[in-house]
């Protein structure tokens, strides 16, 4: 009886002996199996570059084409890059447009004249039409000189003229030739500034007439300016259409734009 239960007992710690063993063997196999199998490489995506964030191509369009309408630069102009020129605008030889300006020819046509310079952060409009019966497109002949920040809507600005930094001129306002407008002032609708004369103020006034020697100096600051552009416009690639073959990569490799 002894003998068959010790028997019976090897028999039992035997078989769950081997049952472990064969646990053990399986999950071995498993783990190696699982070890040398390929690893699946994840599909390959192209981030986009973290300067997209600062320079989108389409915000630093200068010019947009409105309709029929096609902004018009001359070979020899300077405009700088992050300038807006839109719908009816002309910018003649020899002028220059400086950084941050709007030319904003969408309701009417606006013209810079030979050797004239629009300077930092001006805006210029033109609107459908002028209530006090006067041109409503906004026109800045030759050897005109606009300072920053000022603001022009359907004006008129003959040859050889200054216009004040922060300076606005309204509709229908018009400024004669050789003639000074101050910074800061602001000329109301349909006012006019006659020629060789000296305004300024809030709304601008008459102050003075101009020597000789000071009308003689209008063009030479236009003329110096037209130089100084000169300068900055060797460093910029001419306008081209670029940007429409970057997007249309960006477009093939599934990045937004």
């Amino acid at each position: 009886m002894a003998t068959s239960l010790a028997r019976i007992y090897r028999r039992g710690v035997t078989s769950a002996v081997s049952s472990n063993l064969i646990r053990r063997y399986f999950a071995a196999e498993a783990v190696a199996v699982a070890t040398t199998a390929e690893v699946p490489k994840p599909k390959s995506e192209v981030t986009p570059s973290p300067d997209r964030v600062k320079w989108d191509y389409r915000g630093q369009r200068q010019i947009i084409p409105l309709g029929q309408w096609l902004p018009k630069v001359a070979v020899d102009a300077y405009v700088a890059p992050n300038v807006v020129l839109a719908g009816q605008v002309t910018v003649w030889d020899g002028s220059s447009v400086w950084n941050g300006a709007v030319l904003r020819g969408d309701l009417n046509k606006i013209t810079l004249g030979f050797c004239s310079n629009v300077q930092e952060r001006c805006v210029v409009h033109a609107a459908w039409s002028s209530p006090t019966g006067l041109p409503a497109d906004t026109l800045i002949d030759r050897y005109v000189t606009v300072g920053a920040y000022s603001l022009l809507r359907s004006c008129t600005i003959e040859p050889e003229c200054i216009i004040g930094q922060h300076s606005i001129l309204m509709e229908g306002s018009l400024v004669e030739t050789r003639s000074i407008l101050e910074a800061g002032s602001v000329l109301p609708p349909g006012r006019r500034i006659p020629s060789g004369e000296l305004w300024g103020g809030n709304p601008a006034r008459f102050i003075r007439t101009l020597t000789n020697e000071e009308t003689l100096e209008i063009p030479k600051l236009a003329v110096a300016i037209n130089h100084l552009s000169g300068d900055y416009f060797s460093e910029f690639l001419p306008y081209s259409t670029v940007y429409l073959e970057v997007e249309k990569f960006k477009k093939s490799l599934g990045i937004a734009v």
